[in-house]
């Protein structure tokens, strides 16, 4: 009977470890080209310094736009969170970056609002109108893009999940219970 539990305590245990593993954001063959010394406010202060490094950015699209032979998409950046996913927090943000994808990318693919993890190569600054203001945006070559879900609240995404719950009760003399339970 022991050896039962036993078995059963190493199934859970396998179960939840290899639910517990990531997707790869970064593509393996580029992550020896990514330079992760680099802060995006250094590159935001003087982006011909960094030009031709490889970085990991993360941001929300605020705008996508067709151009005469490419794609530019002007994005919000947002530090990157576990799994390299932007936060959530706008209030984190450090300004704002263009992206500017190698082949043409239909600019009605990425909504407003949608996260995104680019890996690109600093290839210098462009100046442009931002509201009233010049604005000189840090503009990066996407080498590769990572589209993230749209997530509302309320919505289940798609992958491994796991709950656990319990109770407890008491009754008049000796009467009592429990219970534990794992879901999946």
């Amino acid at each position: 009977m022991r050896g039962t539990y036993l078995f059963s305590g190493w199934l859970v245990a396998s179960i939840l470890l290899s639910g517990c593993s990531s997707q790869r954001i970064v593509p393996e063959s580029m992550e020896p080209l990514v330079d992760r010394t680099v802060l995006f406010r250094d590159v935001l202060a003087s982006p011909e310094s960094y030009r031709g490094r490889v970085l990991v950015l993360g941001g929300e699209v605020l705008k996508a736009k067709r151009l005469q032979d490419s794609t530019q998409i002007e994005l919000l950046q947002l530090p990157l969170e576990d799994g390299e996913e932007p936060s959530l927090d706008r209030q984190q943000s450090q300004g704002r970056f263009l992206a500017l994808p190698q082949e043409f990318l239909d600019p009605a693919t990425l909504d407003e609002g949608t996260r995104v993890t680019i890996v690109g190569e600093v290839s210098g600054a462009k100046t442009d109108r931002l509201d009233d203001v010049e604005y000189r945006y840090p503009t990066l070559i996407v080498k590769h893009l990572h589209v993230w879900p749209v997530q509302s609240y309320g919505q289940r995404q798609p992958g491994f999940s796991f709950g656990v719950f319990g109770g407890m009760g008491a009754g008049g003399r000796s009467r009592g219970g429990g219970g534990f339970g794992i879901g999946f």
